[in-house]
């Protein structure tokens, strides 16, 4: 039994040796994110706040997009920018935030933050740069909403649900749960960031009363804001 034992853990060393052999053939580490797919998303959340007095009772939150640089929703910053700059917890590091670019709720619901890159925790400074998704899904595909503690699963919804007409042209990309503003929502699938959540939205649905999507500003939408 105790030789067994042996020769197993023997086997299982030189697989490991094997499967870092071939991840260094390639030039590339071995990635273990395959066992927690969701859970490998949430280096990227990011915790955004104020320092006292202008801390809120709640936290808000955004997205590292790589090169120092944070998106999330205007209102998420607000007005407190223009007196003190924000907080923001990036793998575990809480760093101050410099906001390069806010738009408004009523245009487009994005702000750019700028972090020093240099204090960025090495395991996500060592990442490639988050991607942004170039398609938008159809209606019924899986979608990751991610938190620095959590993710939650959803799915697309088509903009017919909403309620409102006036609200369909407007807060045309949505998932079936609301979401807490500034978190970012994944393609379950291809792994990249669709948006970044922005509103609470009226559908209709028969089987719950008052029901509420969750809007997303779009990746393309992203796209323009960042561009230089």
């Amino acid at each position: 039994m105790a030789e067994f034992m042996r020769r197993s853990i023997r086997l299982a060393l030189v697989i490991i040796t094997a499967a870092y052999a071939c991840a260094d053939v390639y030039g590339q580490s071995f990635d273990w994110s395959f066992l927690t797919p969701d859970d490998s998303l949430q280096i990227y959340a990011v915790s955004i706040n104020y320092p006292p007095p202008f801390e809120r009772p709640y936290t808000l939150y955004g997205i590292y997009l790589g090169h120092g640089a944070v998106i999330t929703a205007a209102h998420v910053v607000g007005r407190r920018a223009l007196l003190i700059n924000p907080r923001a917890l990036i793998a575990g590091q809480d760093l101050s935030a410099k906001v390069v670019k806010q738009g408004s709720f009523e245009q487009t619901d994005l702000a750019l933050l700028s972090v020093d890159e240099a204090h960025v925790p090495l395991k996500l400074g060592l990442r490639r740069n988050l991607p942004l998704c170039k398609m938008f899904p159809k209606a019924g595909t899986e979608v990751v909403a991610v938190y620095p503690e959590r993710t939650a699963r959803s799915h697309i919804v088509s903009p017919s649900l909403i309620r409102i007409l006036a609200y369909r042209t407007k807060f045309n990309t949505l998932i079936r749960d609301v979401q807490v503003s500034g978190s970012g929502v994944f393609d379950a699938e291809r792994r990249c960031l669709l948006g970044i959540m922005s509103a609470s939205v009226p559908i209709y649905n028969t089987s719950r009363l008052n029901a509420r999507a969750g809007y997303f500003v779009p990746a393309f939408k992203i796209a323009d804001f960042v561009r230089p």
